[in-house]
């Protein structure tokens, strides 16, 4: 397929081209996308959506597709979760390195081109997504039947490796009316340099479906990352989704959530503790449609160093949508004089009988509180990660244990702290 790409994205699509061969979306919907990118152009900060994300690290890099070795995934696998493993290497699905059982293939399988050419995929949005549409390597299809209850954990990892390598996956989640499913993607690298991960997700809840979703990104702080989720909630769906944010030089989070449904619950948590020279930008939408539903966001961050955050939340409640009740809190602290973040929580509300609130603080560490501990025995520095642990803990404290123990390993291990 040679579509000439005419704008600055020219040299980007051009070289991934050259080592792409076959995805995962027919011809027809490749082609439209390519079309899109034709015509668009990569962000910068004069667009609003990406006002404090600078995305020329990844724009001016020269990415190819590569298929990935690993040897071993034990360091990777969250120890005491009851689970189907699916693992994914630079974009590409490993049968070698997943374990699951008979019972579940039913229900998840691979993506193949017949299903490329079913999913629908909006190429109107913004350019990640079009790019994904165009070089998706691989991803799984989970369709759970009616009032199923799956009895484990579905885990998803993926691995870059190599260097200035692109993965490009897309998920597809369908719960039918009252399935319930516990899922878990867990991102890291290996032996990587400046990889790229562009990942989409697409999530359909039926009436009275209820799914947990748990993020943990951790990859090491050159590689990048770009993830969005788009969902869509029928009548009395619930669905909670935990982000998990430690590693990365850029991360966007892109989470879009169309609540079409009476009697809905939609959750949002997150967490991202940064250092270095990290970035990483969390944006969300809640579009409450309809009357009658619940929405809780709370998002925290710690950042330290040179690092940046940015959180931009909006909830968006309609005319016809009365009866809502909809949080969102996000709050921040600076470890550091060189440490910044924006945040930007909104509400826009056409209705008039709801209860809507939204608030945003951020600030360094009470130094009467650092004082108190010290007085009781702490050094300056665990006192300092006390706090710290204490400020995260109600988004941590809603994982389940196995996740939390490994989400636990992974700050030790990277920021030093003395959990407690």
């Amino acid at each position: 397929m040679e579509l000439a790409i005419e704008n600055n994205v020219n040299k980007f699509v051009n070289t991934l081209q050259n080592s792409f061969s076959q995805g995962i979306y027919s011809e027809e919907t490749r082609t439209q996308a390519l079309e899109k990118l034709a015509n668009n152009h990569f962000p910068t900060t004069r667009d609003e959506y990406w006002k404090y994300t600078r995305v020329n690290r990844i724009s001016t890099k020269e990415f190819k597709v590569h298929h990935g070795e690993v040897a071993s995934i034990e360091s990777f696998k969250i120890k005491g979760l009851d689970a189907q493993v699916f693992v994914f290497v630079n974009g590409f699905f490993s049968e070698a390195l997943s374990s699951y059982s008979d019972e579940c293939t039913p229900w998840i399988a691979v993506l193949s081109k017949e299903d490329g050419t079913q999913l629908s995929t909006n190429v109107e949005s913004g350019i990640f997504d079009q790019l994904n549409t165009a070089f998706a390597t691989d991803g799984l299809k989970i369709s759970i039947p009616k009032s199923v209850i799956l009895d484990k954990s579905i885990e998803i990892i993926h691995i870059q490796t190599g260097r200035e390598v692109i993965g490009t996956v897309s998920h597809y989640i369908d719960l039918e009316r009252h399935a319930q499913a516990n899922i878990v993607m867990s991102f890291h690298s290996m032996d990587t340099q400046q990889s790229f991960v562009n990942i989409k997700t697409a999530i359909r809840l039926k009436d009275g479906a209820q799914l947990v979703l748990t993020k943990v990104q951790a990859e090491t702080n050159d590689n990048y990352h770009v993830a969005t989720e788009n969902v869509a909630q029928a009548e009395n769906s619930n669905f909670s989704i935990n982000t998990i944010t430690l590693g990365g030089e850029l991360v966007r989070n892109n989470l879009n959530i169309q609540v079409n449904g009476h009697n809905c619950e939609t959750n949002l948590n997150a967490a991202y503790i940064l250092k270095d020279n990290q970035h990483v930008d969390n944006h969300t939408l809640v579009d409450h449609r309809v009357a009658h539903c619940v929405s809780n966001e709370l998002y925290k961050g710690v950042i330290d160093d040179k690092a940046t955050a940015v959180f931009n939340g909006k909830v968006f409640v309609r005319k016809d949508a009365q009866k809502i009740n909809a949080f969102q809190s996000n709050g921040n602290v600076l470890l550091s004089n060189t440490a910044t973040v924006n945040s930007k929580p909104e509400l826009e509300i056409y209705a008039d009988d709801v209860k809507c609130s939204h608030g945003s603080t951020t600030g360094q560490l009470d130094e009467k509180a650092v004082f108190y501990l010290r007085s009781r025995g702490l050094s300056e520095k665990q006192a300092r990660e006390m706090l710290v642990q204490a400020f995260v803990g109600d988004v941590l404290d809603k994982l389940d244990e196995p996740i939390r123990t490994f989400v636990d390993d992974i700050l030790e291990k990277r920021f030093g702290w003395a959990l407690v």
